[in-house]
């Protein structure tokens, strides 16, 4: 059985390292990236099955910039064939602005496939890749 690969793009490395033994321990191939743009670049290098991706990182909207550039790639994009790929936006971003998002209610403006306030239990951070990347 091939594993799945998980990006994770997060600036926390202690949230990314739970995340990763976490995913690690149920089989599940791991990178991280600490910013936007080395997660762009790894979305290149490791064709990820399914992404993981904070919101406030460098800035306080860095993660939508990283999924409008996934979902709205240009035909002559190297992200074109990342357009679908599973985002997954975890973020503490309620807590620190007070703001509260839903994918089905902003997908427009929140492109990502599913939204969790951290932190997150591992059995729901597991149900959540499982449901992504079946």
């Amino acid at each position: 059985m091939v594993k799945k690969h998980v990006l994770i793009v997060d600036d926390d490395p202690d949230i990314v390292e739970a995340m990763r033994l976490i995913l690690e321990a149920h089989e599940y191939d791991v990178t991280s990236a600490g910013n936007t743009a080395d997660g762009l670049e790894a979305v290149l290098k490791t064709k990820p099955d399914v992404i993981i991706l904070d919101v406030m990182m460098e800035t306080d909207t860095d993660g939508f910039h990283f999924a409008y550039t996934l979902r709205n790639a240009d035909s002559d994009s190297p992200y074109v064939p990342f357009k679908k790929t599973p985002i997954l936006m975890l973020t503490a971003i309620s807590q620190r602005t007070g703001m509260h998002f839903s994918p089905t209610d902003d997908e427009e403006f929140l492109p990502v496939d599913d939204f969790v306030e951290k932190p997150i239990k591992p059995e729901e951070l597991i149900a959540k890749i499982q449901k992504l990347t079946t």
